[in-house]
Protein backbone atom coordinates (compact mmCIF):
# COMPACT_ATOMS: atom_id res chain seq x y z
CA UNK A 1 0.00 0.00 0.00
CA UNK A 2 0.71 3.36 -0.73
CA UNK A 3 1.24 6.19 1.31
CA UNK A 4 -1.03 9.47 1.04
CA UNK A 5 -0.76 12.68 2.27
CA UNK A 6 -3.91 14.23 4.10
CA UNK A 7 -5.39 16.72 2.09
CA UNK A 8 -6.66 18.81 5.46
CA UNK A 9 -3.23 18.76 7.43
CA UNK A 10 -0.63 17.18 5.03
CA UNK A 11 0.20 13.79 6.92
CA UNK A 12 1.30 11.02 5.27
CA UNK A 13 0.90 8.07 5.86
CA UNK A 14 -0.88 4.56 4.72
CA UNK A 15 -3.56 4.57 6.97
CA UNK A 16 -5.15 7.70 5.14
CA UNK A 17 -8.36 7.40 3.17
CA UNK A 18 -10.30 8.30 0.89
CA UNK A 19 -13.77 10.42 1.36
CA UNK A 20 -15.36 12.46 -1.61
CA UNK A 21 -12.71 11.90 -3.53
CA UNK A 22 -10.39 13.10 -0.81
CA UNK A 23 -7.58 11.71 0.60
CA UNK A 24 -7.97 12.23 4.88
CA UNK A 25 -5.69 11.24 7.71
CA UNK A 26 -7.68 8.94 10.31
CA UNK A 27 -7.49 11.33 12.56
CA UNK A 28 -8.83 14.68 10.20
CA UNK A 29 -11.27 11.71 9.30
CA UNK A 30 -12.64 11.22 12.47
CA UNK A 31 -13.67 14.70 12.32
CA UNK A 32 -14.71 14.84 9.40
CA UNK A 33 -18.65 16.40 8.68
CA UNK A 34 -20.57 13.01 6.10
CA UNK A 35 -22.32 16.33 4.28
CA UNK A 36 -20.74 16.75 0.86
CA UNK A 37 -20.72 20.49 0.39
CA UNK A 38 -19.74 20.77 4.41
CA UNK A 39 -16.75 18.07 4.07
CA UNK A 40 -15.32 20.02 1.26
CA UNK A 41 -15.39 23.38 3.59
CA UNK A 42 -13.90 21.22 6.62
CA UNK A 43 -10.89 20.09 4.24
CA UNK A 44 -10.29 23.69 2.64
CA UNK A 45 -9.53 24.92 6.23
CA UNK A 46 -5.79 23.59 6.27
CA UNK A 47 -4.42 22.71 9.38
CA UNK A 48 -0.59 21.94 10.26
CA UNK A 49 0.22 18.42 10.87
CA UNK A 50 2.66 19.51 13.47
CA UNK A 51 -0.16 21.01 15.48
CA UNK A 52 -1.87 17.64 15.62
CA UNK A 53 0.84 15.20 16.37
CA UNK A 54 0.28 15.29 20.23
CA UNK A 55 -3.08 14.75 19.03
CA UNK A 56 -2.57 12.47 16.75
CA UNK A 57 -0.95 9.96 19.52
CA UNK A 58 -3.50 10.71 21.50
CA UNK A 59 -6.01 9.31 19.59
CA UNK A 60 -3.67 6.07 19.07
CA UNK A 61 -3.34 4.92 22.04
CA UNK A 62 -7.28 5.56 22.52
CA UNK A 63 -7.35 3.26 19.74
CA UNK A 64 -4.78 0.74 21.54
CA UNK A 65 -6.86 0.88 24.77
CA UNK A 66 -10.22 0.18 23.20
CA UNK A 67 -9.16 -3.10 21.27
CA UNK A 68 -7.49 -4.27 24.25
CA UNK A 69 -10.57 -3.54 26.69
CA UNK A 70 -12.44 -5.19 23.46
CA UNK A 71 -9.85 -7.85 23.64
CA UNK A 72 -10.72 -8.54 27.74
CA UNK A 73 -14.35 -8.53 26.85
CA UNK A 74 -14.06 -11.18 24.24
CA UNK A 75 -11.85 -13.56 25.92
CA UNK A 76 -14.66 -14.01 28.61
CA UNK A 77 -16.97 -14.77 26.18
CA UNK A 78 -19.29 -11.47 25.23
CA UNK A 79 -19.59 -10.32 21.74
CA UNK A 80 -18.32 -6.73 21.30
CA UNK A 81 -20.91 -5.85 18.47
CA UNK A 82 -24.73 -5.92 17.90
CA UNK A 83 -26.25 -8.78 18.38
CA UNK A 84 -26.69 -11.25 15.51
CA UNK A 85 -29.52 -12.15 13.39
CA UNK A 86 -31.82 -15.23 15.45
CA UNK A 87 -30.11 -13.56 18.92
CA UNK A 88 -31.06 -10.30 21.03
CA UNK A 89 -29.57 -8.95 24.29
CA UNK A 90 -31.12 -9.76 27.66
CA UNK A 91 -29.64 -7.15 29.26
CA UNK A 92 -25.24 -7.67 28.60
CA UNK A 93 -26.48 -11.31 27.80
CA UNK A 94 -26.65 -12.18 24.84
CA UNK A 95 -29.70 -15.00 24.09
CA UNK A 96 -31.48 -16.77 21.26
CA UNK A 97 -34.36 -14.53 19.70
CA UNK A 98 -37.73 -15.76 18.99
CA UNK A 99 -36.65 -15.96 15.01
CA UNK A 100 -33.70 -18.29 16.06
CA UNK A 101 -34.57 -21.42 14.34
CA UNK A 102 -35.04 -19.39 11.41
CA UNK A 103 -31.04 -19.36 11.20
CA UNK A 104 -31.00 -23.62 11.40
CA UNK A 105 -33.91 -23.36 8.96
CA UNK A 106 -31.11 -21.11 6.55
CA UNK A 107 -28.07 -23.27 7.32
CA UNK A 108 -30.40 -26.51 6.21
CA UNK A 109 -31.39 -24.82 3.30
CA UNK A 110 -28.49 -24.15 2.37
CA UNK A 111 -26.82 -27.28 2.42
CA UNK A 112 -29.45 -29.48 1.52
CA UNK A 113 -31.21 -27.66 -1.43
CA UNK A 114 -30.27 -26.48 -4.87
CA UNK A 115 -30.96 -22.78 -4.24
CA UNK A 116 -28.47 -20.24 -4.89
CA UNK A 117 -27.60 -17.65 -2.25
CA UNK A 118 -29.74 -14.59 -4.24
CA UNK A 119 -32.89 -16.87 -3.78
CA UNK A 120 -32.18 -18.20 -0.43
CA UNK A 121 -31.65 -14.44 1.00
CA UNK A 122 -34.59 -13.12 -1.05
CA UNK A 123 -36.68 -15.90 0.70
CA UNK A 124 -35.65 -14.82 4.34
CA UNK A 125 -35.67 -11.09 3.36
CA UNK A 126 -31.97 -10.82 3.80
CA UNK A 127 -29.20 -9.38 1.38
CA UNK A 128 -26.84 -11.84 -0.46
CA UNK A 129 -23.92 -10.09 2.40
CA UNK A 130 -26.06 -10.54 4.92
CA UNK A 131 -27.00 -14.15 4.16
CA UNK A 132 -23.26 -14.82 4.00
CA UNK A 133 -22.74 -13.28 7.76
CA UNK A 134 -24.55 -15.34 8.88
CA UNK A 135 -23.09 -18.30 7.05
CA UNK A 136 -19.80 -18.02 7.95
CA UNK A 137 -20.62 -16.49 11.93
CA UNK A 138 -19.05 -18.42 14.70
CA UNK A 139 -21.63 -16.91 16.94
CA UNK A 140 -24.19 -19.30 16.07
CA UNK A 141 -21.43 -22.10 17.23
CA UNK A 142 -21.68 -20.80 20.68
CA UNK A 143 -17.88 -19.02 19.78
CA UNK A 144 -16.75 -15.44 19.84
CA UNK A 145 -14.18 -14.26 16.87
CA UNK A 146 -12.56 -11.21 17.50
CA UNK A 147 -9.06 -9.68 15.60
CA UNK A 148 -8.80 -13.44 13.94
CA UNK A 149 -9.12 -15.39 17.11
CA UNK A 150 -11.57 -17.40 18.32
CA UNK A 151 -13.11 -18.32 21.63
CA UNK A 152 -15.45 -19.94 23.54
CA UNK A 153 -18.50 -17.61 24.40
CA UNK A 154 -21.31 -17.54 27.50
CA UNK A 155 -24.22 -17.72 25.33
CA UNK A 156 -26.03 -20.54 23.56
CA UNK A 157 -25.06 -22.75 20.28
CA UNK A 158 -28.42 -22.70 17.89
CA UNK A 159 -26.34 -24.60 15.57
CA UNK A 160 -24.55 -27.97 15.75
CA UNK A 161 -20.96 -27.60 14.79
CA UNK A 162 -21.60 -30.38 12.18
CA UNK A 163 -24.30 -28.53 10.48
CA UNK A 164 -21.81 -25.22 10.64
CA UNK A 165 -18.30 -27.48 9.02
CA UNK A 166 -20.88 -28.83 6.21
CA UNK A 167 -21.33 -25.21 5.29
CA UNK A 168 -18.56 -24.02 5.59
CA UNK A 169 -17.38 -27.19 3.32
CA UNK A 170 -19.70 -26.07 0.54
CA UNK A 171 -19.04 -22.03 0.95
CA UNK A 172 -15.56 -23.00 0.09
CA UNK A 173 -16.26 -25.65 -2.72
CA UNK A 174 -18.40 -23.34 -4.61
CA UNK A 175 -15.55 -20.20 -4.19
CA UNK A 176 -18.20 -18.07 -1.57
CA UNK A 177 -15.32 -17.74 0.50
Amino acid sequence: MQSQQCEKCGFFSEKNEKKFEAFLCPFCLKFSPNEEDKFKSYVSEKVDKSFLSSFRRGLFYLEEGKKEGMARVVQSGRIVSRAPFGYKFYGKKLVPADNFREVEEIFENFLNEKISLRQLSKKHKLSVNGLKKILTNFTYLGKVKFNKSIFQGEHQQIISSTLFNHVQDKLENLKLI
